[in-house]
């Protein structure tokens, strides 16, 4: 069977590695960005750089990674947006960070079109990209599931089918909620251990190796010991998602007390200041709490991500 063409919208920090394992996939892929230096280095790979998302409309699957809602659908509508021409792909495929609101409104777009519209949010990161260990969760139409499969299998290890409509959006929410929890409780457990009289470097030697050690407080462990927090998620990005998840179980009559808890001490970190950096400075604010001023450490730990071998 021939693959199907493939357009890119949005070559952002994920975008750009997400369609660049497309490409090293073999699949024939043309791209466009807003600012389109971060798209032209994908040249290099055999991309065809496009001018407008309208020009990917003949595209046969088209995907879409944008940072908020508004972008959505501006890509989709807007001036030169990907359904503004006549012509249209067989099925769209958004991994972007939005609402459920604002996706049900696109999908209800997309479709009046005859176009199928898949969400398909991704749990990760650049250096997570790299060491082939992505996780995507889908939902829509089976059958444009079932077409985007293969392709969303370059991304990672994991492509999951939630359901229908948006409820890979309410799987991402339910994602990061848990996310905040288990960074909020990693600083608290990480600082009381310290404050014992055991290193960090130590403690999370000892908790990454135990059966409640994960790939992510492997992962967390380097910006927790040596308080480097360049930005992979930020404090306020968490707690929009907290906010998001609150939200959700308001409406469904789930309640979610740690979560709670837990969004009401990331909008302490976010009132002290912490609003560009890594969301792992959450331990400096536990360390404050706890009365003493946090150092680090200056150890290598490693992070458990090596890139994939090529």
């Amino acid at each position: 069977m021939t693959a199907p063409t493939v357009g890119w919208i949005g070559t952002g920090r994920m975008g750009y590695q997400l369609a660049l394992r497309l490409l090293n996939a073999g699949y024939d892929v043309a791209a466009w960005n807003r600012t389109r230096a971060k798209c032209e280095p994908l040249a290099e790979f055999g991309a065809e750089i496009a001018d407008s998302p309208a020009a990917l409309a003949a595209r046969e699957i088209v995907f879409i990674m944008v940072s908020a809602d508004k972008d959505l659908e501006a890509v989709i509508d807007g001036p030169d947006g990907l359904l503004t021409t006549g012509g249209r792909p067989k099925l769209i495929v958004d991994s972007s960070t939005v609402s459920p609101e604002a996706s049900a409104r696109v999908r209800a777009r997309v479709e009046a079109d005859g176009v199928q519209f898949l969400a398909a949010p991704v749990s990760g990161n650049p250096k997570v990209i790299a060491a082939g260990k992505l996780t995507v969760a889908a939902s829509g139409p089976r059958s444009a599931f079932d077409e985007a499969q293969p392709l969303l299998a370059t991304w990672g290890r994991g492509v999951t089918y939630v359901g229908e409509g948006e409820t890979a959006r309410l799987v991402k929410i339910a994602h990061n909620v848990f996310l905040g929890v288990v960074i909020q409780s990693l600083a608290e457990i990480t600082v009381l251990a310290e404050r014992g009289g055991v290193s960090r470097a130590a403690f999370l030697e000892f908790l990454n190796a135990s059966v409640l050690g994960s790939e992510f407080t492997r992962y967390k462990s380097p910006a927790l010991v040596n308080l480097d927090f360049h930005p992979t998620f930020t404090n306020v990005l968490l707690r929009k998602d907290l906010q998001l998840g609150l939200s959700a179980g308001k409406e469904l009559g789930v309640p979610m007390p740690l979560a709670a808890a837990t969004d009401m001490m990331i909008a302490q970190a976010i009132g002290a200041g912490y609003t560009e950096q890594d969301f792992a400075t959450l331990v400096l604010e536990q360390a404050r709490r706890s009365g003493y001023q946090i150092e680090p450490e200056n150890v290598p730990v490693d992070d458990g991500l090596a890139p994939e071998e090529p």
